[in-house]
């Protein structure tokens, strides 16, 4: 009788720990990586850009943000986390008063309304780059991503349409103070969601990662 009962204990045991044994290993978070802008701009691939079948719509924004709770898309809650001065939040994420500045031109905003939130790497570029090939649902967390402060950003409406969907050998913010930190959150973003460049875009990186801005740090986190 004792033999029978350490037999079902010892069985009872042994199926408590196959769940544990068999449940599989979470997966470990991002790594966050520092790096020179010359040493980022060697882990971007090469590769010919190809716009074809691309559509706006194809990267769903603005979707409900980080917290979904908030009542705030996500182009209101970046417009909140970047202001100098925090604006009211009224019903509906109505936002009153505030103050932003815009690092593209170095301009101090006063109203939400003037602020667009730029894509850092604009749509279509990530399409060429890439994106073509993501599901739906990646395009929509790239096109919402507040998990890195350098996809998103609250600029002027005035330099984000002149930028439009160009990449820096085609335009740099207007303000020469701005351009190093432009090119190293460009590239962080570039490597964050594995996007390519091609031959012209590349080299423009390169010549700014030579001079004038060597000394450029770029953090970055892969996109999970």
């Amino acid at each position: 009788m004792v033999i029978k009962k350490l037999v079902r204990g010892l069985s009872a045991l042994s199926l408590a720990l196959v769940p544990l044994l068999s449940a599989p290993a979470a997966q470990a978070a991002p790594t966050a990586e520092v790096t020179t802008l010359a040493d980022a701009v060697g882990l971007v691939q090469a590769a010919q850009e190809d716009r074809t079948g691309y559509t706006r719509s194809s990267f769903k924004h603005w979707n409900l943000g980080e917290d979904t709770s908030d009542g705030c898309n996500t182009r209101n809650e970046v417009l909140i986390s970047e202001a100098v001065i925090a604006p009211t939040v009224e019903t509906g994420c109505k936002l009153t008063g505030g103050t932003w500045i815009s690092y593209y031109d170095g301009q101090e905003v006063t109203s939400a309304g003037a602020l667009d939130i730029d894509h850092m790497v604009p749509l279509a570029e990530a399409w060429d780059s890439g994106a073509s090939a993501w599901t739906a649902a990646r395009r929509e967390a790239y096109a919402n991503d507040q998990e890195a402060h350098t996809s998103l950003v609250a600029v002027t409406a005035r330099t984000n349409r002149q930028k439009a969907d160009q990449d820096p050998t085609d335009w740099m913010p207007p303000s020469p103070e701005a351009q190093c930190r432009y090119v190293g959150e460009w590239v962080a973003t570039k490597i964050r969601w594995q996007l390519t460049a091609d031959d012209r875009e590349l080299e423009t990186l390169k010549a700014y990662a030579d001079e004038p801005c060597k000394d450029t740090i770029v953090r970055y986190t892969p996109a999970a």
